[in-house]
């Protein structure tokens, strides 16, 4: 009870501290008559820049970062595009002259309707002016054993006055070699069929004139052999966009909207 009396302190005993001193003593620190003096309180370090916020954003430290306006944190927050590469300059064809027994006898034979003979990647070529191109075949075939026509193809060139290369390859079986023979057309301009020295060529011309449009003077059945005959347009054509086919025949003959 509160006024119960406290039982007596054994004898010699300290007294008790009546302030917040602790076990060193009296008030402030303070020791004991006769006893050893207490140690002065250290000094506590301040609070770190974690607690208090100094040098964060909405801190309130004396450390305290100055605020990005909200335009700089979002570009910041957005990373920038990469740069696009420069566009690659157009590859080179390397070439190296085409100087064998072959060649020299057609340069001989042919003159000047052969304006290059040359040899990329191992592959033998010739260039020859348009009206020279079934001669040469045939003399390949009679004359050098270059009794297979592999195919016939050719490329669009649609910002040169020579549009179309069209490129006839041949194969000798005899030789086991293989040659081809390019030549150069306006658009609109007709070459001779070479049906009459190589009746394979049939088929190949037809998918030429069906794919590029060009057309083989002599053709005993020139028409589409890939596409519809009511087909409009010829896809190999680099003005001939794949996103706009014949839609028209997709249409009425499939019945959709669209053949993309």
């Amino acid at each position: 009870m509160a006024d119960e009396k406290q039982p007596d302190r054994a004898e010699g005993a300290p007294a008790p501290s009546s302030g917040g001193g602790g076990a060193s003593g009296g008030p402030e620190g303070k020791a004991p008559e006769g006893g050893a003096p207490s140690k002065e309180a250290k000094p506590q370090p301040p609070e770190s820049a974690d607690e208090t916020g100094a040098g964060k954003p909405g801190g309130t430290g004396p450390g305290k970062a100055p605020a990005k306006p909200a335009a700089a944190k979002a570009a910041g927050a957005a990373k920038a595009p990469p740069r696009k590469p420069p566009p690659k300059k157009p590859a080179v064809m390397e070439t190296e002259p085409w100087d064998d027994e072959l060649s020299r006898a057609l340069k001989e034979r042919f003159g000047d309707r052969i304006s290059e003979f040359s040899i990329y990647r191992d592959q033998k070529f010739l260039v020859a002016q348009p009206d020279a191109v079934v001669p040469i075949i045939e003399h390949l075939k009679r004359e050098a054993e270059f009794d297979y026509l592999v195919d016939v193809t050719a490329v669009d060139y649609p910002k040169k006055e020579e549009r179309f290369e069209v490129i006839y390859i041949l194969y000798s079986f005899a030789r086991r070699e293989r040659i081809r023979i390019k030549t150069r057309i306006k658009d609109g301009q007709e070459l001779e069929s070479v049906v009459r020295v190589h009746p394979a060529a049939n088929w190949l011309e037809r998918e030429v004139f069906d794919m590029f449009g060009i057309r083989f003077a002599g053709h005993p059945d020139l028409r589409r052999i890939l596409l519809p005959d009511e087909w409009e347009g010829h896809p190999l054509r680099k003005d001939s966009s794949i996103l706009n086919m014949d839609q028209k025949w997709v249409q009425e003959n499939l019945g959709i909207d669209s053949g993309q």
